[in-house]
């Protein structure tokens, strides 16, 4: 329903549009040059107004409306069933919800029929009653700003100065999210690190790694918050997988920007990048079905042990993930490397290889290392494919052929599981704050290396 009502603001606006627009031509007649602003900018301003009003009204008042409607449901629930703890207020409202849609509660009694029965008019003059406020916002703003066309309106002025807050407004919000994001990350690390005694040196040293096993009255064990496995796990698989990606990509790059000819790169670029759009979990169970069988039976055919779920696995199959995202940006920047630079190289007597190697590949330096370091991130980053192939349990091992698991397959473990969330958050928000570090000290290095580079071809 908020859908519903926010295309019909917007189909509010654009009659506006027309009607401010025509408004302004009616005006002006034939001498559009006594207008301050052309017409279309009169309606672009009318269409502004009326739709930022509309929205504005539509946004607070579900909200508002919303909230106080919840706030009414759980205060008749309570006061019906005073024993009742939050969560389990929270499911009567769920299980009246679903009855008052047609769907199936879990339980099914007369509070929560009782509940449904009143939600549907709730819920239907909820719904109904801010489309229309919403409505109504926008035609009083459509209808201020038609009422204040005139020649010398400065319509052009007054959209372009909306547009600008909008714009500020947008930068704003993407640096209040980031903001907000750290200091949530921030908060919970003090409040886990406080929950075991500010031992620091345990979480970030220690070599045994089971959190929820050491809670006694909501306080954690600072001798089971040990995080070196879970580094360990994903230092591993993430080298299998750009020892994978970084060569495979970096080569493919090099083969379809200096190599091949026109006909070959039309197909085998799309060809290669088609990699960068399957998700996943089908990688997860390519991985956990063919690979890791093969691998498995390999090495029984060899006499080597290789476990069913490897860091081996997960970090090929990683790496094949990755492939397109180096070797397409990869390929983008060696051929914006200067055509300069390669006659250049060929008037000295250098060979299409040496040239490579000497000139094109130290040129393009600084874009192939914002290519790996892609990859890297999204390495680091991935959990479908290690919670498929690698394991869930932290083992501290150096061999690829046994099974690992990585920091970001922790944090969804504690999240989605049955511990109580205020005591699974401190681990898995320590974990997502150390692994923001790391990230943010790799992308301080090969800033500097792309800075160094970047200097020298200028």
């Amino acid at each position: 329903m908020f859908g519903l009502s926010l295309i019909a603001v917007l189909i509010c606006g654009v009659v506006f549009y027309f009607s401010a627009r025509g408004k302004a031509r009616s005006l002006a007649g034939e001498n559009y040059a006594a207008l301050h602003s052309r017409p279309n900018y009169h309606g672009f301003l009318a269409f502004l107004v009326s739709t930022l009003v509309g929205v504005a009204v539509l946004v607070v008042v579900w909200v508002a409306w919303g909230s106080f409607i919840e706030s009414r449901f759980v205060t008749h629930i309570t006061d019906a069933q005073p024993d009742l703890s939050p969560i389990e207020v929270e499911l009567v409202i769920n299980d009246a919800r679903a009855l008052s849609e047609g769907g199936i509660a879990s339980k099914t009694d007369a509070l929560r029929t009782q509940i449904a029965s009143e939600m549907r008019g709730q819920t239907a003059l909820h719904h109904y009653g801010t489309m229309v406020l919403a409505l109504i916002a926008a035609v009083f703003g459509g209808l201020w700003c038609l009422k204040n066309g005139a020649l010398g309106w400065r319509a052009r002025n007054r959209s372009e100065t909306i547009v600008r807050r909008l714009l500020a407004l947008m930068a704003v919000i993407a640096v209040a999210t980031t903001a907000g994001i750290i200091l949530s990350l921030i908060f919970e690390t003090l409040n886990f690190f406080n929950n075991i005694g500010w031992q620091v040196h345990k979480f970030l040293f220690g070599t045994t790694w089971s959190p929820l096993s050491g809670v006694h009255d909501g306080k954690l064990d600072a001798d089971k918050v040990g995080a070196i496995p879970l580094f360990a796990g994903t230092l591993l698989i993430t080298v299998i997988a750009m020892l994978v990606a970084t060569p495979i990509g970096l080569f493919a790059a090099i083969y379809l920007s200096d190599f091949a000819s026109a006909r070959v790169r039309a197909w085998a670029k799309p060809m290669l990048e088609i990699l960068a759009g399957i998700p996943t979990v089908v990688y997860g169970f390519f991985a956990a079905i063919t690979l890791a069988p093969f691998l498995r039976n390999t090495g029984e055919s060899i006499g080597l042990s290789i476990a069913s779920e490897s860091a081996l696995a997960a970090g090929i199959v990683m790496g094949i993930m990755i492939i397109p995202f180096i070797s397409s940006l990869s390929d983008d920047v060696i051929n914006a490397v200067p055509q300069s630079l390669r006659d250049g190289s060929y008037g000295l007597g250098a060979t299409k290889a040496e040239t490579i190697r000497q000139v094109v590949l130290p040129a393009a330096l600084p874009g192939i290392v914002s290519a790996v370091l892609l990859g890297i991130s999204r390495a680091v980053g991935e959990t479908m494919i290690v919670v498929m192939a690698a394991g869930q349990g932290a083992n501290l091992t150096a061999n690829p052929l046994e099974a690992v698991t990585t920091v970001t397959v922790q944090i969804v473990m504690l999240i989605t599981g049955d511990t109580e969330a205020s005591t699974a958050a401190g681990p898995a928000f320590t974990l997502g704050f150390t692994l923001f570090c790391v990230t943010l000290l790799m992308n301080v290095v090969a800033q500097r290396i792309v800075r160094k580079y970047r200097e020298l071809y200028d």
